[in-house]
């Protein structure tokens, strides 16, 4: 799954930070970067999948 959240966050920004994040302010910001480029986007949704994926294994860990 992290992989085609990853891909999708090339691909199509705003559906990786969505399937990571769902209706959040990191995904209107994401709609608003890629209305702007799509570069600005991709980069900001492949920040948002790592950093998500950080917190839920540093998360994992804590148990």
């Amino acid at each position: 799954m992290k992989l085609l959240r990853i891909l999708l966050g090339i691909i199509l920004p705003p559906v990786g930070v969505f399937l990571t994040t769902g209706l959040s302010s990191a995904f209107l910001i994401n709609i608003l970067l890629t209305l702007l480029g799509w570069l600005p986007g991709s980069i900001h949704a492949l920040w948002v999948i790592v950093k998500h994926e950080e917190r839920m294994a540093r998360e994992g860990e804590m148990y």
